[in-house]
């Protein structure tokens, strides 16, 4: 049985494809651009566009199940509508292929910000609404895509959902941007932190827990992954227990941080580089800090590890790839 997987040399697609390998899976990785992630692997490596739906016919011929995990991630809005035709449009090619070619079963990735986070106050589980036309950009285009492969089961596509939380640790190549807090938190790049923070899961326990959805979960079933809630600091304060480093003294709080965020997200563009401070994260670091992982621990048995062992394996990749200073 062929494994197909689109947004294989992504973060969770780098490990995803590696735990396929390790269970002797064959695999065909659809890859965009970047190869990093699956470079020097053995499996049937195509480039193409999950835009380009005659394309996507061809290279998912013959393949069995398909993993879509490719996605733009965005926390500065979404001005060229790149976000929405990729994470959108994207999706419903995927969903077409897959009838076309008689696909068993698909495992669709969405996103914890598929879901309202509203009321904070509750915890976020398979049952909350989606996020609307008044949420951000990245948020909207992952719930309409997840709308979208939900419609699609009703008319005999066999998929399930699956939801992770902040994905960190190892086989990061590009890297992603907890990725990045992560060096910049390590390499003392921040002069501040924010007291808030987010759901952290291990991208090996969302592997694991996807593999566990593809065997056991009905079609239609929409799974979150998460892992464990920490603020900046405490993450920071585990990196610097690790590593010997003392982080930032200061803790900036949240309106003086969302005055800064304007000249950050400018400061980006001119030097041509991601944002990590903006308005987006902001509101992402402030919700989605309750969130249940009921539904997975009973549908799946899924558990996630420690975050301290996270955090400390993802530490040892990142400095083997000579990220750390």
């Amino acid at each position: 049985m062929t494994v197909f997987v689109t947004g294989s040399s992504g973060h969770i697609g780098a490990n995803l494809v590696r735990e396929l390998i390790r269970r002797k899976r064959p695999v065909r990785a659809l890859v965009h651009k970047d190869t990093r992630g699956v470079e020097g692997l053995d499996i049937d490596i195509v480039k193409g566009d999950i835009l380009d739906y005659p394309g996507l016919i061809r290279t998912m011929k013959g393949c069995d199940v398909v993993y879509h995990l490719a996605a733009r991630i965005s926390i500065i809005g979404d001005k060229r509508r790149t976000v929405r035709k990729i994470n959108v449009t994207g999706t419903r090619n995927v969903i077409k292929a897959c009838l076309e070619c008689g696909i068993k079963r698909l495992i669709h990735f969405s996103s914890i910000h598929a879901y309202c986070p509203f009321p904070l106050d509750q915890p976020v589980d398979e049952t909350r609404s989606f996020s609307n036309a008044r949420s951000p950009a990245y948020d909207c285009s992952k719930a309409d895509s997840t709308r979208e492969v939900l419609k699609t089961v009703k008319r005999g596509l066999d998929a399930v959902v699956i939801s992770p939380t902040a994905v960190i640790g190892p086989n990061d190549f590009k890297p992603s941007r907890m990725g990045q807090v992560l060096i910049k938190l390590h390499n003392r790049k921040f002069i501040a932190l924010i007291k808030e923070g987010y759901d952290w899961v291990d991208v090996r326990d969302v592997v694991r827990g996807a593999l566990l959805a593809e065997e056991r979960a009905e079609a239609g079933s929409q799974v979150i992954l998460s892992g464990h809630w920490a603020s900046l600091r405490e993450i920071a304060e585990m990196i610097g227990d690790m590593r010997g480093i003392k982080p930032p003294r200061f803790t900036a709080p949240m309106w003086l941080a969302r005055l800064a965020a304007p000249f950050s997200e400018a400061a980006a563009v001119l030097c041509k580089r991601n944002a990590l401070l903006t308005s987006e994260a902001l509101r992402a670091l402030r919700t989605h800090q309750l969130i249940s992982r009921e539904r997975a621990e009973e549908l799946l048995g899924y558990s996630p590890r420690p975050l301290k062992v996270t955090i400390h394996d993802t530490l040892k990749w990142l400095e083997k790839k000579g990220l750390l200073d």
